[in-house]
């Protein structure tokens, strides 16, 4: 297997685009990504698409990505359609990257892309809830209320049992919309005080409105090449992919409802890379909800057990800190169209190990990075898929 690089990023900012269509959003990643690249599209052998929700929002299904990158201009390859939920973006990065380094060609498209405002949010919930598994999303339920009473996050019996607060949770809202005020492409682009978290709505007590990641359109895209045949022009920003895994969700028993996933499938990437947690100088998480950030933090092993709120109240995850967390503003405020959010946190990771991300961009400039994304959600308990992304520059 040969090594790869990222050489190229590009995003169609997050938000609530009522006049552009997928196409629209996908087109401007694509192109965005290839012009940062500075690569011929010729030159590109192959092509992977992440998208969800488009078949139940939009009716197009089958050949979703062949259609929007004939609309950018690109044809005549192999393009591979990717539906993995909220991983579908990273799994697209996989499967260009597998390409490569398995040398089938030289040079490939991953693209993540989503349009989630059609005009009937009664719809757009309808598909999200699709994407777990039909015994849950027949009961109505929607993924806020599932991460404040399911078994595998439980946001309240973690308040009995570590003794966390609202206040802890609205803390990483606060933090995390802090970030994204300095991100042009994030959808919320507002700090928020910690008062006006708590204040705000409730949507499944105890999350607030500001604590849960707002329906979103967006596109994001990368390109990957052979390490031994970067273009000199890309070698500068060229951003090595020292892992990048999938894994599906744990069929749980009576016998292991302690086991935990994210902290196994963590230890395996790490390994992989040749890496440990206390290597990471920054990170990209997937808070679909915010106070699920704590969760992840320890299952990353970045702490013990329950000591997730000391790390945001001692601002070690913040943009200053000695590692941040989504420095993007990372779902709950950059925003989660669904297709497109994992490779958007690829992207992010990409420009901080350049030095390219500007008024957030962390300091010192960070030499190891990670992106992890999962998506849908079982009956057993668990997500459907995990994904796991380390780079290096």
């Amino acid at each position: 297997m040969r090594d790869v690089s990222i050489i190229g990023v590009g995003v169609h900012p997050f938000g609530r685009h009522l006049t552009k269509s997928i196409l629209d959003l996908g087109r401007v990643a694509v192109l965005a990504a290839i012009a940062d690249a500075g690569v011929d599209p010729r030159s590109i052998g192959c092509a992977y698409v992440g998208n969800s929700l488009a078949g139940l929002l939009t009716g197009q299904e089958g050949i979703r990505g062949q259609v929007i990158l004939h609309d950018s201009g690109i044809y005549d390859i192999p393009v591979i359609n990717v539906e993995n939920a909220c991983a579908s973006g990273s799994t697209a990065v996989r499967g260009a990257y597998l390409e490569v380094a398995a040398g089938t060609c030289d040079v490939a498209l991953a693209l993540g892309v989503e349009k989630m405002f059609v005009g009937d949010t009664k719809r757009t919930l309808a598909a999200l809830a699709a994407d777990s598994e039909l015994t849950l999303s027949s009961s109505g339920m929607q993924f806020s209320a599932m991460y404040a009473i399911h078994p595998k996050y439980n946001l309240r019996g973690r308040m009995d049992e570590y003794g966390w607060t609202r206040e802890d949770f609205a803390a990483v809202a606060v933090k995390n919309h802090r970030h994204g005020s300095l991100n042009p492409s994030a959808h919320r682009r507002r700090e928020l005080t910690l008062e006006q978290v708590l204040a705000a709505p409730v949507v499944a007590e105890p999350l607030t409105a500001p604590m849960c990641s707002p329906i979103s359109d967006g596109a994001a895209a990368a390109i990957v090449c052979a390490t031994e045949v970067l273009p000199d022009a890309a070698r500068p920003g060229a951003v090595t992919i020292r892992a990048c895994e999938l894994r599906s969700g744990h069929f749980f028993t009576s016998d292991d409802r302690d086991y935990k996933p994210l902290a196994n499938f963590s230890s395996h990437v790490f390994e992989t890379a040749g890496l440990g947690p206390h290597d990471l100088e920054v990170a990209e998480v997937h808070d679909a909800m915010a106070p699920v950030e704590l969760l992840i933090y320890e299952q990353l092993g970045l702490c013990g057990p329950g000591e997730g709120p000391r790390l945001v109240a001692g601002g070690e995850t913040l943009l200053g800190g000695a590692r941040p967390v989504n420095p993007s503003g990372g779902l709950t405020a950059r925003g989660h169209p669904v297709g497109a959010t994992g490779l958007a946190q690829i992207a992010e990771i990409v420009w901080q190990l350049r030095g390219q991300a500007g008024a957030r961009q962390v300091d010192p400039q960070p030499r190891v990075g990670l992106a992890h994304n999962q998506g849908g959600m079982l009956a057993s308990g668990d997500s459907a898929a995990y994904m796991m992304t380390v780079l290096t520059r």
